[in-house]
C-alpha cells in the first residue's frame, strides 16, 4: 500500500467511527449506512453538506463514482442518491460540521 493512500485511510478513520446514536441512526436509514460505509473512505462530510443536489444530481455523481471504481448496486445507488437528495438536497437545511 502506497504511504500517502495509508495517511489518507488514517486521517478519515476518524469519520468512520461512529457512536450508538449514529450507529442506530443507520440502521434505520438504510441509505444513511451505505454513505457512511462507501463514500467515506474517500470523502470527508463537507462534500455532502457543500453539494446540494437533488436525487439525479446525487444519482448522477454516484453513477460518476462507479466510473472511477466504485462497486455499487444500482439498489445502493438509489437508496445513497435519496438519502443525500432528502438530507443534502437544495431545499434541506444547512448540515453542521462535527
Amino acid at each position: 500500500m502506497q504511504p500517502g493512500l495509508v495517511l489518507m485511510v488514517l486521517a478519515c478513520l476518524p469519520l468512520l467511527l461512529t457512536t450508538t446514536a449514529n450507529t442506530q441512526e443507520s440502521a434505520a436509514n438504510p441509505g444513511r449506512a451505505l454513505v457512511m460505509s462507501k463514500c467515506f473512505q474517500c470523502h470527508t462530510d463537507a462534500m455532502f453538506r457543500d453539494a446540494r443536489q437533488d436525487f439525479r444530481g446525487w444519482e448522477a455523481a454516484i453513477y460518476r463514482m462507479v466510473g472511477r471504481g466504485g462497486l455499487w448496486t444500482s439498489g445502493e445507488i438509489k437508496l445513497m442518491a435519496e438519502y443525500l437528495g432528502s438530507e443534502f438536497g437544495p431545499g434541506a437545511k444547512p448540515a453542521q460540521s462535527k
